[in-house]
């Protein structure tokens, strides 16, 4: 990993700073991004400096890299939320504070100061330009990193890139990117976005998001690519901060930063393996196994990705996941199955074989891996119909099997019934699965 990850201290706001501070370097992080704040070193109080140099001598005890952030909601106005702003009327206001920033993030040798356009109409921008045009040329030389903000004037990063453009190109003048606001309103996703930014990037937020909803989640409950993600900071050799950005997640700071480091160790594990396997497919040998314990809850998607990089490069797919699939174990066996869904249309009679193994088995999780995708397309009807009969026998949901509605037929409800009976006549309770499928068929 050529970067420093780091967490966000305005997900840590019920936190006093050096508390804050001391949980997210115990962790395990080595880097924060510092929101200025009333509460967490406030730029306008009258011993500033002692308390900026203070905290220069305590991150460098703990260790933590820097970037200064200035998302701060009510520090400059208690009644409007993140106003005024460099689109406002009173655009002075923010000026000023993104000036103190820049001295602040000079104090600390931090690596830059983030900050957002505001919210405004179209006409707005030549107002916008001269306001970042004032912060850059007053104040301290310090690296600045304007960050694309949904809803706001400055929304995508081909915004960003042109504002930059059109005020010459300053060397101060950096992109910041949340990864999370890729997902929500980038027309590409933020492994491209971090390549198209390059190296002007000189900040990164890491969250998670769904397209057009601007809400901060955890890892894993929106659609970011974390592993492509972490993946394409490497590749442009990016050496900053990236910071967990979660500021609505104060109330359980601790678990959350805990839960957001393992899931970037693991995501960045796997980017890396992705990468090996690429480069030499015989190490899919050692990082298949591998998984269960680096990926941990998400093993069966990190191993299905293995696999998908191992069949686009290996000279032999099919004896590859065919001996994964011989002699794993069952947890690997899963994730080959799993796996198929994705590649086994480049070798069906393979994967048909694998399948009919798994469903020969009294395993609950191999014959419900089976009954995946993969089945439905190429499993031939008489052996799906088993095992979908199968599911019912050893008590295994019937939501496992994929395209139930589409591909129950006659057959597969006179096998139900006939199982239902002999389940009423030995006077044993009918699964309800069962009794669900046969009375969809009325």
């Amino acid at each position: 990993m050529t970067f420093h990850l780091g967490y966000g201290t305005n997900g840590f706001a019920n936190h006093r700073l050096d508390d804050a501070l001391a949980v997210i370097a115990d962790l395990g992080y080595t880097a924060v991004a510092l929101t200025l704040d009333h509460h967490h070193l406030d730029p306008f109080a009258a011993d500033v400096v002692k308390q900026t140099d203070r905290l220069a001598a305590r991150l460098h005890e703990l260790g933590l890299r820097v970037v200064v952030e200035t998302g701060a909601r009510y520090l400059l106005d208690p009644r409007r939320k993140h106003h005024p702003t460099l689109v406002s009327s009173d655009q002075e206001v923010r000026i000023d504070f993104l000036v103190r920033a820049k001295q602040i993030a000079l104090d600390l040798g931090a690596d830059c100061v983030s900050f957002w356009s505001g919210v405004g109409s179209a006409d707005a921008w030549d107002h916008l330009k001269s306001g970042v045009a004032a912060v850059l040329e007053n104040g301290p030389s310090v690296p600045t990193g304007l960050e694309p903000e949904p809803g706001m004037v400055v929304e995508r990063l081909d915004q960003a890139l042109r504002l930059r453009t059109e005020l010459g190109n300053p060397d101060q003048l950096r992109i910041t990117l949340d990864v999370g606001h890729c997902v929500a309103v980038e027309p590409q996703d933020a492994a491209a976005c971090i390549r198209q930014a390059g190296d002007l990037l000189v900040n990164v937020q890491l969250d998670d998001m769904l397209p057009g909803v601007h809400e901060h989640l955890e890892f894993g409950e929106g659609q970011l690519d974390l592993p492509a993600t972490l993946a394409a900071l490497t590749d442009i050799g990016y050496t900053g901060v990236a910071a967990v950005e979660l500021p609505r997640h104060s109330h359980a700071a601790p678990d959350v930063a805990a839960r957001a480091l393992r899931a970037l160790r693991a995501a960045q594990w796997l980017a890396d393996a992705e990468r090996a396997v690429r480069a030499d497919p015989g190490v899919i040998d050692t990082f298949f196994p591998a998984a269960g314990r680096a990926a941990g809850p998400g093993q069966d998607a990190a191993r299905v990705r293995l696999l998908t990089a191992f069949a686009d490069v290996s000279d032999d797919p099919v004896d590859g996941f065919t001996r994964l699939y011989r002699y794993g174990t069952s947890a690997e066996r899963r994730g080959v199955l799993r796996g198929l869904a994705e590649m086994g249309d480049r070798a069906p009679a393979a994967g048909v074989a694998l399948v009919e193994d798994a469903l020969r088995s009294n395993e609950t999780d191999l014959v419900a891996a089976a009954l995946g995708p993969f089945a439905t397309r190429h499993l031939g009807r008489h052996a799906w119909r088993h095992g979908v009969l199968k599911c019912l026998f050893m008590g295994i949901p019937l939501t496992v099997v994929d395209g139930l509605d589409r591909h129950s037929d006659a057959e597969l409800l006179r096998m139900v019934a006939a199982f239902a009976d002999e389940r009423r006549a030995a006077g044993r309770p009918v699964p309800a699965d069962a009794l669900a499928l046969l009375g969809k068929a009325c």
